[in-house]
């Protein structure tokens, strides 16, 4: 073997480029079950970004492995964020029925693959007459209908919007007939999941929240009779509240509900008694069996034929695993994953779920419950480089300000041929996670690999507000978003630096949407950040309340404190109140798109940088919204912030285009 060969932190050549990284970025969702078909949604962002519909028949069955082909773009633009945008079933004649959502329009459209003639999907629903449109999520097929979620705008503000579940005629009566679409709720309730149907046909449950709250702050668990001639009648809560956060419902084969709810202080399925609201816990444990609910039709509990549930739990990052409802026993899939995505299928014995590890990227795995195998039945290829390139992550736990706890993933540089002089310490950048009620695993992600292959170390940082360690963990931040988020980032970065793991001169910050808002907090904050990354994000929390879309137009209330007082909040944490403090180079990223976080916020704070002798760079992209999705801009990013660590740290790199940073004063 070759000896290592000695060259600088962040110099190191590497196989893991940035268009690599790119055509590999995203994972499956939503996986569903057709018969003994599994179906799920992968992405494709070396085609514009768009999200295809991947099906995967029984072993010996000719093409096992197919997919929806090109323009369709399987996405629901629901609250933004998006949601279940599929459903299917096996038709009387044979051969599978599905209705998706379609991202260009919105609209829903029925497909039938194996019909004769292969015929293209037709639509369900019309053209809205509004300019916000029509948008639709996380549907079930009854009998001639689909049954889902209706969003619909009524003017032209973000918050001009009502929800409701619908029902649309499979037969395409309603695809030029907004009338045609039956409403089987009113709009009393701000935000509604889809519906979720008993065994026999006679009840639906699903879950409701009103603004200020968000769904991990309290939801409630509806419930009503299904009448003969398909209404809902009775509709009436039987679970939840406005402190207690129910994650998810289901039936049973038996027609048992069940929910996950954290009422004792972290989510964990309970068995409810839908006449009495009585409910039992199925597994007491200070774990979390689900999670943050950003977008109607995520699974972490799915119930078996023979009456046992497949659940997703633990500390930080899920495991699969089989409850007996009975018992409380629970046994753990044997494998390699270490974190699992809340989407889970079943259909008999076996169990689908969506799974990675430090050592592979997520992919669709198959358990099958009567044998313990479980096996990998959908991934996009093999190890697309050596593995001896990726990072091996150590999940660390720090201690903050007050002894606080904080979760963190370390991933050191790494290198199978490379290696630093004696005397060098690396550069670390902090990555601070969006959401900011969500949590990162330590699993394999090219866009770490990117860096850590090179010579630069990642830390990832579940900072107090992160789901993963119980409600009290998670409310943290409430009210403190930007002190205490800003304040654990801090914390990590300097115990890095104070063990000798990290050079303290060199210590950078990055972060999306809501951690675009920690980095850019933490850069007005601290002088410990040479630079920071700044992507799609939050400057601005006054404006943020005033322009954002209409899930996370309250969402400040339980972040910052109520409107009564924001303003005064808003000029003391926000970037944008105090870019006068801002003193480190960043470059900023933003999708010109973006509903979420629209591009008002990020020119406000390029406006307040003028005059000042602050180097940045301020790139926009076209055609994207809230989180990059074509290959061609994330490659463009990532070299952008490439270039910037390397100016600021002192890099030699020739391997990326030199980003051009600029000063106003």
């Amino acid at each position: 073997m070759a000896a290592a060969q000695t060259c600088p932190y962040g110099s190191w050549p590497s196989p893991i480029d940035a268009a690599l990284a790119a055509s590999l970025d995203g994972r499956p969702e939503y996986l569903g079950t057709v018969g003994p078909e599994v179906w799920w949604t992968e992405p494709r962002p070396q085609e514009a970004g768009r999200r295809t519909l991947v099906r995967r028949r029984p072993a010996g069955s000719g093409t096992e492995v197919s997919e929806l082909p090109a323009p369709w773009n399987v996405r629901s633009r629901f609250t933004e964020y998006g949601g279940l945008p599929w459903a299917g079933a096996e038709r009387a004649s044979g051969g599978p029925l599905l209705v998706f959502v379609h991202f260009a329009d919105q609209r829903l459209y029925a497909y039938e693959p194996d019909a004769p003639g292969a015929p293209e999907p037709r639509p369900l629903t019309p053209v809205s007459a509004t300019g916000g449109g029509l948008r639709w999520a996380d549907p079930v097929l009854r009998g001639d209908e689909v049954w889902c979620v209706l969003e619909e705008f009524t003017g032209p503000a973000p918050t001009d919007v009502r929800r409701v579940l619908a029902a649309v005629p499979l037969d395409g009566s309603a695809a030029g007939d907004r009338a045609a679409v039956r409403e089987l709720t009113d709009d009393r309730y701000r935000f509604t999941t889809g519906p979720r149907l008993s065994p026999d046909g006679r009840r639906a449950a699903w879950l409701v929240w009103d603004h200020p709250l968000m769904p991990w702050d309290g939801t409630l668990l509806q419930l009503a009779e299904v009448t003969a001639e398909g209404e809902l009648s009775g509709a009436r809560t039987v679970f939840g509240g406005p402190d207690e956060s129910v994650a998810q419902v289901e039936w049973t084969a038996d027609a048992t509900l069940l929910a996950v709810s954290d009422r004792g202080g972290w989510w964990n399925p309970y068995r409810v008694d839908p006449d009495t609201g009585w409910a039992v816990n199925l597994c007491l444990r200070e774990e979390e069996f689900g999670g943050a609910l950003w977008k109607p039709g995520l699974r972490w509990i799915a119930p078996l034929p023979d009456g046992l549930v497949a659940v997703l739990h633990g500390q930080g990052s899920s495991v699969l695993g089989i409850l007996d409802p009975e018992s409380g026993d629970l046994v753990d899939a044997a494998g390699p994953w270490t974190a699992w995505q809340p989407t889970l299928a079943v259909h008999g014995s076996r169990v689908y779920g969506v799974a990675a590890s430090p050592r592979s990227a997520y992919e669709v795995v198959e358990l099958d419950t009567a044998s313990g195998h479980a096996r990998v039945v959908g991934a996009q290829g093999g190890d697309p480089v050596d593995p001896a390139y990726y990072p091996e992550p150590q999940s660390r736990t720090f201690l903050g300000p007050d002894d606080r706890q904080i979760h963190a993933h370390v991933y050191p540089p790494h290198h199978p041929a490379c290696r630093a002089p004696a005397d060098e310490l690396p550069p670390y950048v902090v990555w601070a996670h969006g959401g900011p009620t969500d949590h990162v695993p330590p699993v394999l992600d090219l866009h770490i690999a990117y860096f850590t292959s090179r010579g630069i170390g990642v830390v990832e940082v579940n900072y107090g507000g992160s789901t993963g360690y119980g409600r009290a963990y998670r409310e943290r931040l409430r009210e403190q978003w930007g002190v205490v988020d800003v304040e654990d980032c801090a914390a990590v970065a300097r115990a890095l630096a104070a063990e000798g793991t990290a050079d303290p001169a060199r210590l950078a910050i990055r972060g999306g949407s809501a951690g675009g808002w920690t980095a850019a907090a933490s850069l007005a904050a601290t002088d410990l950040y040479a630079c920071a990354a700044i992507i799609y994000p939050v400057l601005d929390l006054l404006g943020f309340a005033e322009e954002t879309h209409d899930l996370e137009s309250r969402y400040i209330d339980g972040l910052a404190g109520p409107p009564q007082t924001l303003a005064v909040v808003s000029r003391e944490r926000s970037p944008v109140a105090n870019a006068d403090r801002i003193t480190a180079p960043f470059v900023l990223l933003q999708g010109l798109d973006d509903a979420v976080c629209p591009p008002a916020q990020a020119q406000r704070l390029t406006a307040a940088m003028r005059g000042r002798p602050v180097p940045y760079a301020y790139l926009a992209f076209e055609g994207e919204g809230h989180g990059f999705r074509r290959a061609d801009t994330m490659v463009r990013a990532l070299e952008a912030e490439l270039s910037l660590y390397a100016q600021v740290f002192g890099i030699e790199r020739t391997d990326v285009p030199r980003l051009r940073l600029e000063t106003s004063s």
